[in-house]
């Protein structure tokens, strides 16, 4: 059950989202939005290697993206200059041209990826409320209407 469902939620997501991306350090908390690419289930980014959030990165790879109905928790690493990644290039070119030409190039540019470790998604079913979670690290995956008591 976790593996289709899970293979079912990417599909559903799409190549590439602007999504809102929670990083922290030293108990200080921020957020932006990100331009997000999905690739065989995991999350690329790029980002200066100037930015506060670079730095929130290196020093704390946890981190949470969101976006509508759905919120991914996932830890972060650092891969390398996102022109090094061809895969990467081509669905972020796909998906963000404009971002793509005038950002990737750049020399402080590092690219990172996201492996989720949970993933949480709020659906409705029968005109129902309901809660949807897969716990990647375990394997499970729950559907739990939602009651609201």
């Amino acid at each position: 059950m976790f593996a289709e469902s899970y293979e079912t939620f990417w599909q559903e997501f799409g190549p590439g989202k602007t999504m809102v991306l929670a990083t922290a350090l030293d108990d200080h908390v921020t957020a932006r939005m990100m331009s997000v690419v999905c690739l065989v289930g995991k999350l690329y980014f790029q980002t200066d290697k100037t930015f506060r959030k670079y730095t929130q990165l290196t020093g704390n790879p946890r981190v949470a993206l969101c976006i509508d109905n759905i919120q991914i928790e996932g830890v972060c690493r650092e891969l390398s200059h996102p022109l090094e990644n061809a895969a990467f290039c081509a669905a972020y070119k796909s998906c963000f041209a404009g971002s793509f030409a005038r950002y990737t190039a750049l020399q402080n540019e590092r690219l990172f990826v996201v492996e989720p470790r949970f993933v949480e998604r709020w659906t409705y079913q029968d005109g129902a409320p309901c809660i949807q979670t897969w716990d990647v690290e375990n394997k499970t995956y729950t559907e739990t209407p939602y009651e609201g008591r």
